[in-house]
């Protein structure tokens, strides 16, 4: 066992399911979730104590979506945070986010509550994305900002960009795109940031990162420590990541086929032979991509098959292997 912490690194890595609810989903170390939202909102907002809620929401009707948090907190002044470590790109990521706050919202006011009383607390979702939000890569960026990795959204007029409503926000932190060196981070969300991307591969807390704020994540976070238990569900999630990467990046390799192959024939198409090359070569690229998409839903139904036969949750098989709940529930 103590060759199997060796090689897994020093300390557990905040970027797996099981870090990310080691470091900040427990009782005992929210004081790390509390200073990590505050540096998000630099000043916007003072956040003094949380308290963890249920992740898991059914519908009011039975045909309405179950939904599942990773973390679900409330703050002292009665506001809602979501917060969200993502690995895999979504598509429809931001759909996601706004429907997770509007169900929030939508338990706020009691059913049958008469009266235009409408009063609502504030409502965040925070999304730490292992992509960049608005492509699949890690580049071609083209947000206009020094800090292209944040998003900070809220409800504003369009005309005169002032704030329309001030208790719904999104902060949404892309990983990938974070690629300040150490003498460059200026604020304590650098900072963090930079713990979350490089802790894993880390042997000692560096000078340039506060000790105050980052002690604690070093002396809770080695692997060393672990007790057996939190271990194998450790390595679990660690191989539960890569697989979900695996398959995905299979997935992406499909389409880039197609999309490679169209293009040939698309090129092709423009001589003489245009009617039969471009029907025969987009046969072909459909053809393999098919294939290909079929055999990477093949690989997620096995992953998703062994990872229920070790007893992890339905709704974290889902997320990382791109599987719906239901999908993984039939199983």
């Amino acid at each position: 066992m103590a060759r199997s912490k060796k090689q897994l690194g020093k300390y557990v890595d905040p970027r797996t399911d099981f870090g990310w609810k080691f470091y900040f989903g427990r009782e005992e170390n929210k004081v790390l979730l509390i200073e990590f939202l505050n540096s998000l909102f630099q000043g916007e907002k003072i956040i003094s104590d949380l308290r963890y809620k249920p992740v898991e929401y059914d519908g009011d009707f039975e045909e309405m979506r179950r939904v599942v948090f990773d973390l679900h907190c409330i703050g002292s002044d009665g506001e809602v945070f979501i917060i969200e470590m993502q690995q895999l790109f979504q598509e429809f990521f931001k759909d996601r986010a706004v429907y997770y706050t509007s169900r929030l919202i939508n338990k706020q006011l009691a059913r049958g509550k008469k009266g235009n009383d409408y009063y609502l607390p504030e409502v965040y979702f925070i999304g730490i994305l292992e992509f960049n939000m608005d492509g699949h890569g890690n580049s071609g960026i083209s947000r206009a900002t020094e800090h292209p990795y944040f998003y900070d959204v809220a409800l504003c007029d369009k005309l005169t960009k002032e704030i329309f409503y001030d208790k719904l926000g999104y902060k949404m932190i892309s990983l990938p795109l974070f690629n300040k060196q150490p003498e460059e981070l200026k604020t304590v969300m650098d900072q963090w940031l930079y713990l979350l991307k490089h802790l894993s591969t880390m042997d000692r807390l560096p000078s340039f990162l506060d000790k105050r704020i980052f002690g604690l994540i070093f002396e809770i976070g080695e692997i060393g420590k672990l007790t057996e238990e939190e271990l194998m569900s450790y390595e679990a999630s660690l191989k539960h990541k890569r697989d979900a990467e695996s398959v995905f990046n299979s997935a992406m390799k499909s389409g880039e086929a197609l999309g490679h192959a169209k293009g040939l024939a698309e090129g092709l198409a423009e001589g003489k032979a245009k009617g039969l090359v471009e029907g025969k070569a987009k046969g072909l690229a459909e053809g393999k991509a098919k294939g290909l998409a079929e055999g990477a839903r093949k690989k997620a139904l096995e992953t998703a098959k062994a990872f229920k036969e070790m007893g992890l949750p339905i709704a974290d098989i889902a997320k990382g292997t791109g599987l719906s709940i239901e999908d993984v529930e039939k199983l």
